[in-house]
């Protein structure tokens, strides 16, 4: 399964004083060796030969002891920065899932892929049922922790090269890929996944040393070969979940024209 998720790192940044008192101590220290060995080892070189023999020294010398000391801190603090903004930026904060914007970006990909492959892909949208009930009877630290299992739980069923994602609220998406270029087996094959990620929910969650249960509606819309843009794709799966509640919930049900 596909799933951004990487531990919050925190590394303190070099201050500019810091960042000063470094490359003073490095040329300073620098410097002194060189005059010491200039001083011990004999010669006799013209003033300014030893200046740019000085001057060379202190480059080649000091350079790689500022850029591991100095630079590289730095470089490797904002490559951190960056990293967690994005990570941020692409992930839902509660469950470390995919989050919307990821979604279409991972959806649009396995949409192109079908098209040029002919090779089926799938949208299953599932909505937890009951899930409102457990949150106003129980509040919401019992609701997080059950989106967090509800998480969990999916991308124990998926395949690795399939995309888990939560749209918000309890909904959350599962983007599959490869399906093959065979209808019938394709829609089998989604169907499949879908059934056993509705048993793996309904599952009872354990929350203080209750026992919890929900189930999931899914809506499936099945990628075939056409060209379509992700927001219809995703509005399709989602009318098709809706139509998973309206025959009784607990269900899978295609999204069909």
């Amino acid at each position: 399964m596909r799933v951004l998720s990487r531990p919050k790192i925190i590394m303190k940044s070099l201050s500019t004083k810091q960042v000063a008192i470094r490359i003073a101590v490095i040329i300073s220290s620098v410097e002194f060796l060189i005059m010491l060995i200039l001083r011990v080892i004999p010669h006799e070189v013209a003033a300014y030969s030893e200046a740019t023999l000085d001057t060379a020294l202190l480059v080649m010398l000091s350079t790689p002891a500022i850029y591991i000391w100095v630079i590289k801190p730095f470089v490797d603090i904002r490559d951190e920065a960056l990293a967690q903004i994005s990570h941020l930026a692409l992930t839902d904060p509660l469950t470390q899932l995919a989050n919307r914007r990821l979604i279409s970006k991972h959806l649009g990909k396995i949409m192109a892929g079908s098209a040029r492959h002919k090779d089926h892909g799938a949208v299953l949208l599932i909505d937890l049922d009951r899930f409102k009930s457990v949150n106003d009877s129980y509040g919401h630290e019992a609701g997080d922790a059950m989106l967090v299992e509800t998480a969990a739980r999916l991308r124990s069923i998926v395949r690795s090269e399939d995309v888990v994602g939560r749209l918000g609220g309890d909904e959350f998406v599962v983007l599959i890929s490869r399906l093959g270029a065979d209808d019938r087996l394709a829609r089998d094959m989604a169907l499949r996944v879908a059934e056993n990620l509705i048993n793996v929910i309904s599952k009872p969650f354990d929350f203080k040393g209750g026992a919890l249960r929900v189930g999931a509606s899914i809506g499936i819309r099945l990628l075939g070969f056409e060209e379509l843009d992700t927001e219809t794709v995703m509005n399709e799966a989602d009318i098709a979940m809706y139509r998973a509640k309206e025959a009784g919930r607990g269900c899978a049900v295609f999204f069909e024209k």
